[in-house]
């Protein structure tokens, strides 16, 4: 008798296991792609756009060529700041020294035209606001100047509120640890943000063209910077209003006030220093002084 279970249930097994296959059909011609369609997923992987990709002209005005680069006389045709643009076409010319990428986009049916893809690419951004928002804080000059004016009112600001003898963030804090956390995490939030430029450019450049706010769809250092600008948020909601709760609105005011320039300060130390190796060091000390300051 136990020796027909044991057969049964090797029988069992056996059918079990070969209804667990399950053979896919087969397609011959899945990859049967044409050369046009193969050459424009080679550019995607290299360049991250390809035809129909929307752009929105960030400069004054860009000239394109209403010809082919291989045709003259060229005929220009103008677009303006804040008109979209789509992209039509991509050729490679191997003749042309400057840049062999050339790049036909249209505006409408009947504004269309080429230029270099150097060109276009320093006039326009992707039309996405998430985008935009990178393209803006990416700008060196911004950056100085943030910097400059960041440092300035943080200086200024903390001492006024210290011979107001008022509420200060890691000095004269408030019985809650959101506002130190939300110092700490905007600075390893900018530490992750310089990283990435720093050791993943490419990765970065990818995330500029197609940008998401879903932490779960990207790669594990892009899914942490996401995560850390998610927490940013929420923590900046809890500390408003825990500092609400033990400050009257006047004092709650100042010490937010002092709170946005630490974090202001920390932004653009930490994503500056980071780019020349330092902010790594900086930042651990920095937690360490922070976490000791809260506890």
């Amino acid at each position: 008798m136990r020796m027909k279970i044991k057969c049964l249930l090797i029988l069992l097994t056996a059918v079990l296991m070969s209804s667990c296959y399950n053979q896919r059909p087969t397609t011959p011609d899945a990859w049967n792609l044409s050369d046009r369609q193969l050459d424009s997923i080679s550019f995607y992987t290299t360049h991250h756009y390809t035809r129909n990709f929307n752009f929105i002209v960030a400069s004054d005005s860009i000239l394109l060529s209403s010809q082919s680069p291989d045709e003259l006389p060229f005929d220009t045709i103008a677009v303006y700041a804040g008109e979209r643009l789509v992209v039509a076409d991509i050729m490679t010319m191997s003749s042309d020294s400057i840049d062999s990428t050339w790049v036909k986009v249209a505006r409408d049916q009947a504004s269309q035209g080429w230029l270099r893809e150097c060109e276009l690419l320093k006039n326009v951004e992707p039309d996405d606001p998430i985008s935009r928002f990178i393209n803006t804080f990416s700008d060196s000059h911004l950056l100085v100047f943030l910097a400059l004016v960041a440092v300035t009112l943080a200086v200024y600001s903390l001492r006024w509120l210290r011979r107001r003898h008022a509420f200060v963030v890691h000095y004269h804090d408030i019985p809650s640890f959101y506002p130190a956390l939300l110092a700490l995490l905007v600075a390893v939030s900018a530490t992750l943000y310089a990283s990435i430029q720093l050791f993943a450019p490419d990765s970065w450049r990818h995330f500029y063209y197609h940008p998401t706010l879903n932490p779960l769809s990207l790669p594990l250092h892009l899914s942490l910077f996401i995560s850390s600008v998610w927490l940013i948020l929420i923590v900046s909601i809890a500390a408003v209003d825990d500092t609400l709760r033990h400050l009257s609105l006047s004092d709650a005011m100042l010490y937010l006030v002092g709170l946005a320039s630490v974090c202001a300060v920390n932004y653009v130390v930490f994503s500056v220093s980071t780019l020349y190796y330092i902010g790594y060091p900086l930042l651990i000390a920095y937690a360490y002084y922070a976490i000791r300051r809260m506890r």
